[in-house]
């Protein structure tokens, strides 16, 4: 989280563009840019900026007032964030829901046409940029079918509503992130399936349904977790992507028009609050793994 907040703040500084000149426009007089910049404290030295940019992140929880509107970062965030959370949230249920199964189906019919498609669709899938699966969803179901909304998030009409309009956005991030999680899973599923443990089982007469779910899948899991946890970047960064393709008035929209209009601490408050959300998740992908494999639990 340090290393994220520090090397966006020195990062923004460097690329060209003064957000009191972008603030005042065009037709603003030097005289005018020297004392906004001045009133918002961009004429300071940068050890200084960033000493009072790290202290308000300890003394008030957020990087600071918005350079454009003035209102704090963490009510900017904190309003938009439950939309963007949402179609995280949504996007790993439906990965892990298209997950399990195929990589399930692959190895009960390894070398079978099923199994050859379940290593060559995700493959294909895997060189398709976000915006352009966002795009092909809204054309296919929400333009021509018409079951979605093209974009947005419904204000009315209750939860079902709600998560019907974020449908289209998760599935788009879903499709992006399951490739790896299938050949992960596959290959661990593959490798659990030909252990010594399993034939022992077979050979005590155990239902084959309880041995895959019961223990071959237990065992499998592992390795994709922790896939899954460090493809969680890959996650958020695709979340606020596709908010811009399909119009949601989130994290990535609040973030795109910070960078835009050179708003620092928006920007920066953006970056540390999603380096919060990979810690924390990264975290419990940690206890679920002790919670699958007591190995991991145990002192050395």
């Amino acid at each position: 989280m340090v290393g994220v907040v520090t090397a966006v703040f020195f990062l923004l500084r460097i690329v060209p563009g003064d957000p009191a000149s972008m603030i005042l426009g065009d037709r603003a007089t030097p005289q005018a840019v020297a004392e906004l910049r001045e009133r918002l404290g961009l004429d300071a030295p940068l050890w200084q900026q960033y000493t009072e940019f790290v202290m308000r992140i300890f003394t008030h929880g957020d990087t600071g007032d918005s350079l454009v509107t003035g209102v704090a970062t963490g009510d900017l965030i904190w309003s938009r964030a439950p939309v963007s959370l949402g179609i995280v949230a949504f996007a790993l249920a439906i990965a892990l829901l298209i997950t399990v199964p195929l990589a399930l189906a692959a190895v009960q019919r390894k070398d079978g046409w099923i199994d050859h498609a379940v290593r060559i669709l995700p493959s294909i899938s895997m060189g398709m940029p976000l915006f352009w699966i966002g795009l092909l969803l809204i054309i296919v179901f929400a333009v021509n079918l018409g079951w979605f909304p093209v974009g947005g998030v419904a204000s009315g009409g209750g939860p079902f509503e709600w998560i019907r309009s974020l449908f289209l956005p998760s599935l788009s991030v879903a499709l992006g992130m399951a490739p790896p999680l299938i050949r992960s899973l596959r290959a661990q599923l593959l490798e659990v399936t030909e252990a010594e443990f399993v034939t022992t089982l077979r050979a005590a007469r155990v239902s084959e349904r309880r041995i895959r779910f019961n223990h071959v899948l237990r065992g499998a899991a592992l390795p994709t977790l922790n896939l899954l946890s460090v493809n969680l970047a890959y996650l958020i960064g695709g979340t606020l992507v596709v908010e811009k393709v399909f119009g949601i008035n989130g994290l990535g929209t609040l973030l795109f028009q910070s960078i835009s209009s050179r708003d620092f601490p928006v920007v920066q408050g953006v970056a540390l609050y999603c380096a919060v959300l990979v810690v924390l998740v990264t975290l419990v992908a940690q206890v679920l793994s002790a919670l699958i494999d007591p190995r991991l639990r145990r002192v050395q």
